[in-house]
């Protein structure tokens, strides 16, 4: 029996984390009619009311004022023109079209662990690292939330303050794009080609704007080829960009859903420090866009944990949940573990990391513990010995177990071992939760010999356990 560690801290929903969300509803008239109460109050009466709201809300948010101006911004095209509105009557109506929304409501769980960019100042044998959240609020939409720490040389955990504070970050305006691989996406989405796209293509330059396209969509498509518009539009906002302020803490950074593709979360990111062949190190995660209908696996990319692009992933692999990206290329091609069938592990290779064409069988369930499906808990991890793959089975009663395979380290479609007990289960006190019986992680690193593995209980919160490689391998049959 291995030793499986668990550390004592818990990481629980935290209700009072609260971000401020536009409330404007959809009907037009209403907005006037919103607008119209606010107008009539005296300038007096503006001024107090205006008070009451700071004095009860400022202290829960770092930049209020910001908040009220970005609502107010969205809905003065309804204010009658010529009226005169004064400094605090305008941060009044921001504030009556806005609202808290909690975004740990219901959960804070599936997490991910990465090493930080940044290694200065750390005594010998530590490591400063990331961990990722899925938080789930009202509605159960998902966003992305970070903590941070360092791990000693002796595998004791210090974590950082967390910021009272949690903001959004903001929308680039007008993202690049790379012409080559956009129309890539666009040919896959509109099969076959027409000619309105090709149009549009001829009429950009290699790297474009969102105006750009917006400008050019004017003058090619008319009311006959809407659609195509539309879909090329869709494209360009799905494919966007994130910027958070220099001044935010990690704890404070909230990846909240910003496109039509994942309006109602985004949801497992599984983040993988990845080392390109040049030795340029990038961040990825790979995760799950959900509208409220269909999933969509999506990857978001990051330096420097100030600028994300969340990017859309194409091809006929591209599909179900549970993507997980390999650290580097392997015989130059980047590698993802999938379960494009939602039963069943695969391993799909592509020398482009927007497109999966090729997948090919890696693992079928085989254990009583994973007899209804088997999956991946995030990127694969390089040993000596092999890639170390953390699966989650799925068996009776749907209960959730972590188990491990180990893959061939220059040609990963060879399993050459795999521990047949499971090493995580969830024990009597984790199973209860909004999703009871599961234990479940997005990914894992190797900090001097030891597996760290951060883990959701039953979909609700999460913690860390630790165990021994030399433990593991001892246990893995090959």
């Amino acid at each position: 029996m291995i030793n499986v560690k668990r550390i004592k801290k818990k990481f629980q929903p935290d209700h009072s984390r609260v971000i401020i969300k536009p409330h404007i509803p959809v009907e037009k008239e209403r907005v006037e009619r919103i607008i119209k109460r606010v107008l009539s109050l005296s300038e007096e009466k503006a001024k107090q009311e205006l008070d009451r709201v700071i004095t009860s809300f400022s202290s829960r948010h770092k930049n209020i004022w910001d908040a009220f101006d970005k609502n107010y911004n969205e809905i003065k095209k309804y204010i009658p023109q010529n009226t005169q509105i004064s400094n605090s009557r305008r941060e009044l109506l921001g504030a009556y079209f806005s609202l808290e929304y909690s975004i740990q409501a219901a959960a804070f769980f599936n997490p991910s662990i990465i090493a930080h960019p940044d290694q200065s100042a750390l005594s010998e044998g530590s490591l400063r690292f990331i961990l990722s959240f899925r938080s789930v609020g009202e509605g159960h939409i998902s966003s992305i939330e970070f903590r941070s720490g360092i791990i000693d040389k002796n595998g004791d955990f210090t974590f950082d303050k967390v910021s009272r504070f949690a903001e959004r970050a903001k929308i680039a305006s007008n993202p690049v794009y790379d012409k080559t691989t956009f129309f890539l996406k666009l040919a896959e989405m509109q099969k076959p080609e027409n000619i309105i796209s090709q149009k549009v293509s001829d009429l950009l330059s290699d790297e474009f704007l969102l105006s750009d396209l917006l400008a050019v969509l004017k003058i090619v498509v008319d009311s006959e080829h809407k659609d195509i518009g539309e879909n090329i539009t869709w494209l360009a906002k799905s494919n966007y960009e994130l910027q958070f302020k220099l001044n935010q803490e990690l704890s404070e950074k909230i990846i909240f859903p910003a496109s039509q593709n994942d309006s109602n979360g985004l949801e497992d990111a599984r983040f993988v420090r990845f080392v390109d062949d040049n030795g340029i190190v990038t961040y990825y995660a790979t995760y799950t866009a959900y509208n409220g209908h269909k999933i969509l696996p999506q990857i978001l990319e990051t330096k420097d944990f100030l600028t994300f692009k969340m990017i859309t992933l194409n091809g006929e692999f591209s599909k179900n949940k549970g993507m997980a990206l390999f650290p580097r290329k392997i015989n130059g091609q980047y590698m993802m573990i999938s379960r494009i069938d939602g039963e069943n592990l695969y391993l799909m290779s592509s020398d482009n990391i927007h497109f999966w064409h090729n997948a090919q069988l890696l693992k079928e369930p085989e254990n009583e513990w994973e007899f209804v499906q088997i999956g991946n808990c995030g990127s694969p991890i390089e040993t000596e010995k092999g890639w170390i793959l953390l699966t989650h089975g799925v068996g009776a009663m749907r209960e959730y177990c972590i188990g491990v395979i180990l893959l061939n380290l220059e040609d990963p479609s060879k399993v050459i071992g795999s521990m047949m007990e499971p090493l995580l289960l969830p024990l009597e006190e984790e199973r209860e939760g909004y999703v009871p019986n599961v234990v479940y992680s997005c990914g894992s690193i190797i900090h001097n010999d030891e597996l760290i593995i951060p883990y959701a209980m039953s979909d609700t919160c999460s913690g860390i356990v630790t165990v021994s490689l030399t433990e593991l391998f001892d246990n893995i049959n090959c």
